[in-house]
This record gives C-alpha cells, structure tokens and sequence, in this order.
C-alpha cells in the first residue's frame, strides 16, 4: 500500500491534460522545447538535483574504495576484523549507511522521477496538446500532407523531446556532476591531476563544438527522411487495395524502395560524423588515461599519494572515460532527437489557419435560410473557382446545385461549411454571417451526406452516434430503421466476435459495403436532425431496391428542412423545388426542371446526353471522376 501511494504520487505530478487554449508552441527549436519545459518546470528541477546527487553518490563510492585500502594498509593483519573495527569502525559503519541507504534513496527517487512522472506525463502531455492542437488545423491542412507522416511527426515530438530531457538529466548532467566531482577529489592530492582532467574535458568540448552543428544539420534531415518514409508506407497500406485492384505492387514497391534510399543515404550521411567524434574522443581519452596513470605513479614513487589514492584515481578516471563513451552513444540519440524536435516542431508549430473570431457566439437559427452574397474564392490562386456569385435559399427550400466538373459545386459547400473563408463576399444563415459565429455551432445546423462515406474504425453505435452523442436507444433505433440500415447491422460480425451495434467497421468502413457505409451515414444524419441538409449524392452506393425503399424515408427527412443537393445524376434531383446551374464559378442558369429544360441552355444538354443513355465527357465527379451510368429516372 505504502508503495502503491508512492507511485500515485508521483504519477499524479503533471496532469497530461491540465493546459487548453493556445496550445501553439514556438518553431524555434529552443522555444518549443521551453513551451513545454515550462508546464513541468518542478518535476525536471527536481530530476537536475536528484540526478546531481546519483552522481556525486557515483564518486564518493570510488572515493570509498580508496579510503578502504588505506584502511587495510594501515590495519594489522593479524587482527582480523576485530583490529580493522576498532581502528576504523565508525568509518565503515558510516559507509556501509551510504552505500545501502544514501545510494538507493537517490537511486529510487531518481527512477520514480523517469519512469513514474516524466515518461507517462511529460511524454503524453506533449502528445496530447500536439494532437489537439494540429486537430484544429483546417481541412486544407490535411490534404497537403500525409496522414501518416503528420501522426509520426505528432507523437515522435512528445517522445524525442521526452527522451532528450531524460538523456541530457541521466547522462549529461550526470557527467558534468561526475567529472566535477572527480575534479575535486584528485585535486586535494595533486592540483595537476584536475588540471589533466580539466583539458580533458576542454578538449571534449572543443570536439563537440567541430561537430554539433553539422551532425545537428544532418539528424534533422534524417527526421524529415523518416517521416517521409513513414508517409509512404502508411499511404501504400492504407490504398492496398487499390494497389491490389490494379496490379501495381511492383510500380509501388519502387516508390517505397526510393523513399528507403533516401532516407538510407540521410541515415549514412549522420552516422559516418557520429563514427568520425566516437573516434576523435576515443583517441582523446586513451592520451589522457595514460598520462593520469602515469602522473598517479609517479607521485605514489614520490610518496606524495598513498596506494588508496592511486586506486581511487584510477577508478575515477576509468568511470569518467566509460560516462564519456557512454555519452558518445548517446550522442547519436541525442542528436537524432534534436533532429525529430526540430522536424515535428515545423508542422506542430504552424499557427492555425481558419479559427474563430474572439466574440464568436454560437449560431442560432428558426427559419433556415442561406444567402450567399458576393463570394469570391479562388484557393488562392487568383482566379477561377468562384467569382461574384450570389444566390439565396429560402427556409424549408429544396435546391438541387448541377454543373460540369470543376464548375464549383463541391467548394460551395464547403465554404458553407467554412472549411474554408471566402476571399470576398459574405454567407448568411438566418441573417448571421458565419464567419462571425464559432465552427463546431455552424457544422452543428447542417446535416450532410457525401458520395464517399468514410467511418472511424469503431463500433457502429459510435458512427451513428457522431449525429448526436445524446441521443437515447428508442432514436438510435428510429434513425437506423427509417435509413434501411436495420436490415444488415444484426448480421455484422468483426474478427473480434462483436456482433451488431459492437461490431467494429475496420479502417474508413471498409469492412462494409458502399451501400452498408451510405445508410450508416444517413442514419447518422437523421440523428442529427439539423435544420439544414446537405445531399452529395446521397444514394449514390446504394442498389437499385434499396435506393427505391430509402426515398420515402429521405423525403421525411427533408420535410422543414432547407436542402441542398449536388448530382451528378440529374434524374435524382428534378423534382426539387429549383434547380442551380453552375459552370466556372458562376451561376448561368435556375429554376425548375421543366423552366430548364423548356430553356434549352446547359442544363438541358445535359439532361438530354444522360437521358439518352449517355453522358457528356466532362461530366464526372468535382475532381475529375470517371463517368458514371446513367441510372433509373426516379426522384428523391
């Protein structure tokens, strides 16, 4: 019990999830590893001191050693124990009090401080305000990088810069302390011998600063070598089947082999400096053992040092050139550490790009009306995209928005989503700009469907529930059936044996079909029950029979609501209340099915080459998809 409340105590020292807010840290390396120093200042000073005293703990013992010989030398052998504790009891009485309980009270203090309150708090804390952090980060964020290699960089930073804290407190601190304290015991025999050890460590010193800079150089592309392999290979396995499907291993295998060649050539590059001071200092401290030794008998010839003075040196020296060579291996750590602080520094530091304003409020809506008025987006690119449009939705509105690929569709919604703000113009729902209310209450108005239904690989209760985490049993159910999704969800089983509502989806779903993940997807939706609904090809995974038994309930789900829905395929939107055709970022005609067709402008071409059981080239998905078949005429 006694030692169950002492490891809470020290396990319960830095809370992992005390800070929120600014979770920003500096890009400067020094200033991101302060950021979160700061947060667990008294644990690491602690860990400076305790670690200050394992290695003066580490020299008195050698110094022991000596004293001891002297104390055998002096002693009459023919004694036995009984002489040696008379002349020298207390002494020894006094060092075995050190050796038993000094040393292992400082031993333990410094090991609970590690392993009970550095690595599980510190290490976590940094991953935890690293995740959330960048999980702030806008979408535009994440489609510029990899997943993978963004988690690496995420959870390697937490872990290096734990790791060069322990490295600098255990090894080099400690050998700072050490040699120090060698320094003062060999000086009050013979000032020359500390003045040995002192060019020594100059001369270490020197050493380190040649090649600090450029192995520094070389471990931080080593990181990024790293992490772009990590990229890679997360991006071949997450896509398998892909690969599989089109029979490119081998194409694949050789986008990875390049990725290991360059980050072999990054790695080579960083070892051979490291091989190259493991050698320089090597040499450095054979020449100064030699001349120590030489120095000690010389003086013991001299009888300026006894037997106990020669050997303690010597056990000093010899510790200190083993600490050096062990800070030599640790060196690479160290410096492969600084390199991934660094690399994970450049993308956990990035400032967040799309946040709320400082006075947002929540967003508050009654009649679900949506006016977009004069918006201009371009992703940056200064022209195309979207240019000057306009167009309002009324309350309970059904709209279906139409175009060729590339027309716009797809960034309207989002940008009334605000994954992204508008480079002009404003969005209004219910009259409120929402630039000007918080994102998590916008996103929580508006309900929307895609044609690329990914899930977390969880149970799917959990899936279902995003639409409302709240939501009690009888509405989880409700939503799952007027979805169609109760016909398939009891037969679910994972590989762990989970059944139904337990059962685990796999990574993006992919343990269900592209129908089982849409109705997933739609249940979830009408969980949500938000006052707006956004439809992007919502039936578009679904067969033919269930497609046709999921329309009713689709219908209900519309009814008071404000919609928008993109298609691709025509005949699933002509009987909205009003059709918007959008071509380059422009609205270029609207109205209804009939207006449209009657008008004999794009929309009807359109309509026309689909119709007539072909579609136009150009017609595919936002990004350029494959054309699809022309499915059976029917409505929402």
């Amino acid at each position: 019990m006694i030692m169950r409340a002492i490891f809470q105590l020290f396990e319960n020292w830095i809370d992992p999830y005390r800070r929120s807010g600014d979770l920003q840290p500096p890009r400067e390396t020094l200033g991101f590893i302060l950021f979160y120093l700061r947060q667990a200042k008294a644990p690491f000073f602690a860990m400076l001191v305790v670690g200050g005293l394992v290695a003066m703990v580490e020299a008195g013992l050698f110094w022991s050693v000596g004293l001891l010989v002297d104390m055998l030398d002096s002693a009459p052998k023919e004694a036995g124990w009984d002489g040696l504790l008379a002349m020298h009891g207390g002494a020894l009485a006094a060092m075995a009090l050190f050796v038993l309980v000094g040393r292992m009270t400082v031993v333990a203090l410094n090991a609970l401080l590690e392993e009970q309150t550095i690595v599980p708090g510190f290490f976590n804390m940094m991953r935890w305000q690293a995740y959330v952090h960048v999980a702030r980060q806008s979408l535009s964020f994440f489609q510029n990088d990899f997943s993978g290699r963004i988690v690496s960089k995420v959870w390697a930073g937490g872990q290096a810069t734990g790791d060069l804290m322990v490295s600098l407190l255990q090894v080099v601190w400690f050998i700072l302390i050490y040699a120090l304290s060698t320094m003062a015991l060999v000086a009050a025999l013979d000032w020359r011998l500390a003045a040995v050890i002192a060019v020594w460590l100059v001369g270490f010193g020197f050493i380190a600063r040649h090649f600090v800079p450029r192995i520094r150089r070389l471990a931080r592309a080593s990181a990024e070598a790293s992490s772009m392999l990590n990229g890679r290979l997360v991006d071949s396995y997450a896509n398998i089947q892909t690969l599989k499907l089109f029979g490119r291993e081998t194409d694949n295998d050789h986008y990875v082999r390049d990725g290991f060649d360059r980050f072999q050539q990054a790695v080579i590059a960083f070892t051979r400096h490291i091989t190259g001071v493991r050698i320089a200092l090597s040499f450095l401290s054979g020449l100064m053992i030699a001349t120590i030794g030489f120095l000690s008998i010389d003086l013991w010839f001299a009888g300026a040092m006894t037997a106990g003075g020669v050997a303690y040196t010597l056990g000093l020296v010899l510790r200190l050139n083993m600490l050096l060579g062990r800070m030599m291996t640790q060196f690479n750590a160290i410096m492969r550490n600084l390199g991934t602080i660094q690399n994970s520094a450049e993308l956990i530091s990035q400032p967040i790009r799309l946040v709320d304003r400082p006075d947002a409020g929540d967003l508050k809506v009654t009649q679900p009306e949506i006016r977009f008025e004069n918006i201009t987006f371009h992703y940056g690119r200064g022209k195309g995209v979207i240019d000057d449009l306009s167009l309002t939705i009324r309350p309970g509105e059904k709209v279906g928005i139409v175009g060729r690929s590339g027309a716009g569709k797809s960034t309207l919604v989002n940008l009334l989503l605000r994954f992204y703000d508008l480079e002009s113009g404003r969005i209004l729902i219910d009259g409120q700009d929402i630039a000007g209310v918080r994102q998590s209450s916008l996103r929580a108005h508006i309900g929307m469907v895609t044609q690329d239904t990914a899930l977390l690989n969880r149970s799917i209760r959990d899936n279902i529930l995003f639409g409302r985490a709240d939501a009690s049993e009888e509405q989880l159910l409700e939503a799952v059936r007027r979805a169609e999704a109760d016909r398939f969800i009891g037969q679910v089983q994972d590989q762990r044996g989970r059944k139904g509502f337990d059962a685990h989806v796999g990574e993006r779903g992919v343990k269900l079909s592209g129908g089982q993940r849409q109705r997933i997807a739609i249940a979830r939706v009408m969980l949500k029950d938000a006052p707006i609904l956004v439809l992007d090809e919502a039936t578009s995974a679904l067969d033919s029979q269930v497609e046709a038994a999921i329309q009713s309930n689709l219908e209900k789900l519309m009814q008071g609501k404000t919609v928008l829905a993109i298609a691709h395929r025509l005949s699933t939107i002509a009987s909205l209340d009003r059709l918007v055709v959008m071509d380059r970022g422009r609205i270029v005609e609207q109205g209804t099915h009939q207006d449209l067709i009657a008008r004999g402008g794009l929309y009807a071409d359109l309509w026309s080459r689909q119709s007539g059981g072909m579609i136009a080239a150009d017609f595919g998905d936002e990004e350029g998809g494959e054309p699809q078949p022309v499915p059976a005429l029917h409505n929402f």
